[in-house]
Parts: structure tokens; sequence; C-alpha cells
């Protein structure tokens, strides 16, 4: 039987879906209004992807009302002066598609995927939530219940997502980025409806809105459909958005974290640029690549030498994201084995990033991240959904949408030498935060109060 390597698939791959992708290309326009429309053509099935993006989210709160863009977000769905609650999930939903929405800390979307034909259904919702939402006091207070129990869920209640917040506040000390997207508690209980509603106000003129539709559409076809629905809205004033760059790191920051009910875990992240705010783009894609020789399959240096090498850990990882429109971490996170502390496992994961400060990456690794980093992308753009997600995620972090045709050009121009110079340069311990989340003391203490501030998306609906 003949074995197949990792690049020869993903060379069958793409070989594969070249006529499928053949008709593929992506049109931008802007309406006189300032609404920016990007169409990307798509295909290989009768389907559509329509996402209306912000970009607003966690990170432009000021202090006292973090949460407010997931909470107008849940707003968004509570009816118009044309439509009653629950109506747009009806409409979607009797036309056999779905929609939703989603908060980031640098944006907020909404979606509807339905049949290529009924794109017109789509923009007619989305125009009508924009330009004619009500705000009723009692669906307000609905609502802030279902957010207080989502908070519950995904934060108060789990000792993870208790862990990621307080790390989030303790590695951040001015990026906005160490709040919560759904927001500290503390000013959850103090909104009024007047609050979203001026924050509604700010941040949704169409002039700040980016519509981005995917799949088996006419780019002038669908222009003139926005051009209809959207075209005769009227823009208005739109918060800047300051650049709000992290003080320069002065040394290690470090915390241990008791929670009832938790596993002991590792949690440490370096301070780094994303493609956004690197100087040189080069730097972001060499992190990227340097995640996969991390931990991109079995073979990657951390589950190989810390899992089933030297059995330290029950599972690794390491993470991060390029888009992103601020500085952002390169994650290390670790779950120890039964009989390992968590001091011994923190000491073996800088050892590993000592390891290539000192000595690199060979070029077999690199080949092999890239071989990695090709198929995640392949995979990744097959969906519609997320063809369109990325392309919101890249326009509201401000690198836009052209970045995904350089994607693979630049990793082939990503070396060896520079993965180990961003290493040297960024991966040091001024620029560390290390969280040890351990069970909560035997006598009931517990994780204090952090309520006031010392991902990430939002889903619902």
């Amino acid at each position: 039987m003949k074995t197949l390597t990792l690049k020869s698939i993903v060379l069958a791959l793409a070989l594969t879906a070249a006529p499928l992708l053949a008709e593929t290309r992506t049109e931008s326009y802007t309406l006189d209004n300032g609404l920016e429309l990007i169409v990307r053509v798509d295909q290989r099935a009768p389907v559509v992807v329509s996402q209306l993006w912000f970009p607003v989210g966690s990170s432009h709160e000021p202090t006292g009302l973090t949460g407010i863009s997931h909470v107008l977000e849940h707003m968004m769905f509570k009816g118009t002066e044309n439509r009653e609650t629950g109506e747009f999930s009806r409409v979607i939903s009797r036309e056999g598609g779905r929609l939703n929405a989603f908060t980031g800390r640098d944006f907020t979307a909404y979606f509807e995927q339905l049949g290529a034909d009924r794109l017109e259904i789509a923009f007619e919702l989305g125009a009508d939530r924009l330009a004619n939402i009500r705000f009723d006091e009692e669906e307000f207070r609905r609502e802030m219940e279902v957010v207080h129990e989502e908070r519950r869920l995904r934060v108060d209640d789990n000792p993870m997502g208790v862990a990621r917040e307080r790390f989030n506040a303790l590695a951040w000390s001015s990026s906005p980025y160490r709040q919560p997207i759904i927001g500290w508690q503390s000013d959850l209980d103090q909104f009024e409806l007047d609050d979203v509603k001026e924050w509604y106000e700010a941040w949704y003129g169409v002039n700040n809105a980016i519509l981005v539709v995917v799949g088996d559409v006419d780019p002038d076809a669908v222009y003139a459909l926005a051009q209809d629905y959207f075209g005769g809205m009227e823009p208005r004033p739109t918060p800047s958005s300051r650049a709000l760059p992290e003080i320069e790191p002065l040394g290690e920051k470090r915390a241990s974290v008791h929670v009832e009910r938790a596993q002991p875990y590792l949690m440490m992240g370096y301070k780094v640029p994303s493609l956004a705010t690197a100087e040189d783009e080069a730097d972001a894609y060499a992190l990227n690549l340097l995640t996969s020789i991390l931990d991109g399959g079995a073979s990657a240096r951390l589950p190989d030498r810390l899992v089933r090498g030297q059995e330290l850990a029950a599972s690794v990882s390491a993470g991060y994201s390029l888009v992103s429109r601020l500085d952002t971490q390169f994650m290390l996170e670790a779950r120890p084995s039964s009989d390992t502390p968590l001091e011994a496992l923190e000491q073996a994961l800088r050892a590993q990033v000592q390891d290539i400060i000192d000595n690199g990456v060979t070029e077999q690794e690199l080949e092999r991240a890239r071989i990695q980093a090709r198929a995640d992308q392949v995979y990744r753009l097959d969906s519609l959904f997320y063809q369109a997600m990325e392309i919101g995620l890249l326009e509201t972090a401000g690198i836009g949408w052209r970045a995904i045709e350089r994607f693979e050009e630049a990793l082939e121009a990503v070396t060896a030498e520079q993965i180990q110079d961003v290493a040297q340069r960024y991966l040091r311990d001024r620029r560390l935060t290390v969280m040890h989340l351990l069970p909560a003391e035997s006598n009931g203490a517990s994780v204090p109060d952090m309520s006031l501030p010392m991902p990430e998306t939002d889903n619902n609906h």
C-alpha cells in the first residue's frame, strides 16, 4: 500500500478543489452613505451567507459599561417598529435558513444563511433591524436576565471561565482586552435601557456597517439589492476608535486562582503583536507558524515531548491569532498529568520556549508547520460561513480582507531564522503572564471578588 505524506494530501486536496474554486472571486463596493459591501462568489452550492458587521466590541467599552456591546446584540433580536419579537427567527426558519449573532473584543456581527435565491429576505430583515429597532423596557429587563444567566453558566459556575477572565484582567495593564466580552457583573447590575440606546446610536450608523455576502450570487446584483434596502439610510457621526497600546511590560506577572471544583491547569501568555500592530507583518506570520511547530499535531514539540515523552502533561496547547486590532497573546496552556505539580509543568514549558530561543527550529519542522497552516486554511475556507467570517474579522481588525490573498505567500516567505528571532524578541519573561488554576482551599475559600476589573466571542440565540 502506498503511504501518503501530509504534503501530498494537502496537494491532492488543492488539486481536487481547484475546479470548484476557479470561479471564486471577491468584489468590494462602498455605498454613497458609507456602507461597505464585500461580495465573495462561491458557486459550489446554491446557498448564500449574509453577515452584517459593526467594528465595535468589548475593547471599545468604557469603564462602567463593560458588556454593553453584547447586551445590544441581544436587544437587536427584540423586534422593530414593523415586526414583533421573534419574527426574525420565524421568517428565516420558514425559509429553511438559520440566523444568529456574535460579539467579540473588536466586533459585533449578525448573520443569516439561506438559499441563494432568498438573499433579499436577509437584506430586508437586516435593514429593518438597523433602521427601525424598537427598545422596549420590559424586553430589556427580560433580556438582562438572560445575560445574567449566560454569565453565570459561562463564567461564574465554570472554573475555566473564571480563570480565563482573571488571566486577561491580570495580563493587560492598559489594553481594553482586559475586559470580559460579557461584561463585569457589577456593570451588568446597573445597566439601564438608555445605556443600550445610546450605544446603538453611537455605533450602529449605516456608515459604520460592513455587509459581507458569500455564496452563489452575482456581485453587481447584490450591490443593487444592497442599494435598494440600505442605500436610503442616512449616515451619522461615529466615535473614533483610538489607538490603545498596552504599556511596555517591565516584568513577569503571575497569580494563583483557587476555584471550587477546579482541576489544576496552567496558563502562560506572552504579549505579542498581531497582524494589525506588528511593525513587520512577517513577525505575525512567524508567530503563527511557531504555534504549529509547538502544537501542530501529535508529532509537534509539546505533545511529543511533554505528553508522551516526559509524561508531565495530560494535554498541552499553543495558541496565537493573527487577527486582532490590538496587541494580543501567544498562549501556552497545559493540564498536568495526575502526579505532576503545576510548578514542574511550568518549568518544562519554559524549557521548551528557551530551547527555541537558543537553538531555533529545523527546516523539517518549518515545512511541516507550513503544510499544517495551508491545510487549516483549505478546510476553513471550504465553508461559506467561515469565508464570510474571515472577511469580517479582517475588516473589523483594520487589516483588510485582501490579507486572505497574501496568506500563503506570506507563509512561504517565513524562514527558520525569523521564527527564532521572534521567539528571542517576544517570548521573554518580562512579557509573560503566568496563572495557576487550583481547586479552592479546604476551608471553603474561593477566588476573591474582583467584579471591578483589576474570548473570544459570545454566541447567542
